[in-house]
C-alpha cells in the first residue's frame, strides 16, 4: 500500500511446563496474527496451524473488512473438516487474533479480527492499551460487573474459552476498523504473555526497545523467566508514515 511502511518482530516459545508449542504465529504482507492451539496430543499445534495457514490467503492483494472476515470463517471450516478426516484431531480448536491491513474508503485502515483470548494491544506513550476483547468466561463476568479486573486476574475459570475457531455452529469473530496512522506500534500475543506479565511491564518493554524484533523476542525471554506456564508469542507490528 503506498506511503505505509511496515516493520514486523515476532517471537515464539514453548515455555518452561508445556512439552511442546500449540502456538503459531503470521507474518506475511499486511496481515499479522497469532493463533493459540488447544486439543489433546499435538491437535492443538495443527488447529493453529490451519488457522494462520488460511489467514495468510489474506496478504498481498486487495482485500475488505468483509473478506477478513469471511476468511476467519473459512478457518473455523477447515479446522473443523480436518478433525473429521482425522478421529485423534477431534475437538482441536484455536483462538486466531491478528491485524490485517486494508484500503478503506481511499485510505489505509487496520482490520482487527479477533476470536478467543490472544489479544491486540496498542502502545503509546508509555503505556498500552488492549484493542480486543477476550472471548472468556471471566471477561464476560467483569463486563456484566460480577467480577472486577483485579479478581479476574488469576481466576480459575480465566482460560475457558466462549468463542474459539473449531466450534459449529461457527463463532462470530470481532471485527474492528479504524485508520492505519504512522506512527503506531502494536503487540499480538498469546495468553501465555499476559498471563505472567502486567501491562506495565509490556509497556515497558515496548517503550525501550526500539527493534520490533528485539522487543518481541525480549517479551517472550521475560514471560518464560516469570513462570512460563503457557506457550508464548509476541508479534511487535511498527508502522511508519
Amino acid at each position: 500500500m503506498s506511503g505505509v511502511v511496515i516493520n514486523v518482530g515476532a517471537a515464539s516459545d514453548v515455555g518452561a511446563v508445556r512439552a511442546g508449542n500449540e502456538d503459531s504465529h503470521l507474518v506475511a504482507d499486511g496481515v499479522y496474527a497469532v493463533a493459540d492451539g488447544m486439543g489433546g496430543h499435538a491437535a492443538g499445534e495443527v488447529a493453529s496451524g490451519i488457522a494462520v495457514q488460511v489467514a495468510e490467503g489474506l496478504g498481498g492483494r486487495a482485500v475488505k473488512p468483509e473478506d477478513v472476515r469471511a476468511v476467519v470463517l473459512e478457518a473455523n471450516a477447515a479446522i473443523l473438516a480436518a478433525a473429521r478426516r482425522e478421529p485423534g484431531n477431534r475437538g482441536m480448536g484455536t483462538t486466531l487474533t491478528g491485524l490485517c491491513l486494508v484500503d478503506f474508503q481511499g485510505a489505509p485502515h487496520w482490520v482487527l479480527f479477533n476470536v478467543g483470548d490472544s489479544r491486540v494491544y496498542r502502545y503509546a506513550d508509555g503505556a498500552v492499551a488492549q484493542l480486543s476483547t477476550d472471548h472468556t468466561e471471566v471477561a464476560e463476568m467483569v463486563a456484566a460487573g460480577e467480577l472486577t479486573e483485579e479478581e479476574a486476574r488469576g481466576h480459575p475459570l480465566g482460560n475457558v474459552l466462549t468463542r474459539a475457531l473449531g466450534m459449529a455452529p461457527a463463532p462470530e469473530p470481532d471485527i474492528d476498523v479504524f485508520p492505519a496512522t504512522a506512527p503506531a506500534r502494536f503487540l499480538i500475543c498469546s495468553d501465555g504473555l499476559t498471563l505472567e506479565l502486567a501491562d506495565a511491564e509490556i509497556a515497558g518493554v515496548l517503550g525501550d526497545t526500539d527493534d520490533p524484533e528485539a522487543a518481541a523476542e525480549r517479551l517472550v525471554e521475560l514471560a518464560v523467566a516469570a513462570g512460563g506456564r503457557d506457550n508464548v508469542t509476541a508479534v511487535v507490528v511498527d508502522l511508519a508514515g
